[in-house]
């Protein structure tokens, strides 16, 4: 949600912002990564837009196609085995459209498909992925809830 929040402005910000992800990056973060992952960023935010499960699966289907591989296990860089839904090939930018597709297929089939959405504070329309226990995140954070809790209540 971060990446979409608040999207690298430089190529240098996003490989910083992999890294601090975790994410190994072994090659030169180019410009046109940053294009590349602002562009799917932009299209992945319609899957959070979309009014009905079916057009979020559609969305997303379409996302994981271009994005995404069979599973296969790796120890690529000796941290451990673990599984990649991508190619060894990619670029960074085809790394993250990858792992932000499966990532969010795993969460919306894991948790349910209504469990992506737009902060309901005024003036903030954050992305965010409801993780709570009852599904009904209304929020992007306690601060824009609370915000919004004084605001109703000084309305009154």
């Amino acid at each position: 949600m971060d990446l979409v929040n608040r999207p690298p402005a430089t190529a240098d910000a996003l490989r910083a912002r992999c890294l601090d992800a975790g994410l190994v990056v072994d090659a030169p973060v180019r410009e046109a990564d940053l294009t590349e992952v602002r562009d799917y960023l932009d299209a992945w935010t319609g899957i959070v837009d979309a009014p009905e499960p079916a057009d979020r699966a559609r969305a997303l289907n379409a996302l994981l196609a271009a994005s995404a591989a069979h599973p296969r296990l790796t120890d690529h860089a000796d941290t451990g085995w673990h599984i990649h839904y991508r190619d060894d090939d990619m670029t960074l930018a085809g790394v993250v459209c990858s792992l932000v597709s499966v990532g969010t297929a795993l969460h919306l089939t894991g948790r349910g498909m209504h469990r992506l959405g737009r902060c309901g504070a005024d003036g903030c329309g954050r992305v965010f992925a409801d993780v709570s226990r009852t599904g009904r995140q209304r929020y992007c954070s306690p601060a824009c809830a609370n915000r919004d809790a004084v605001r109703r209540h000084r309305s009154r």
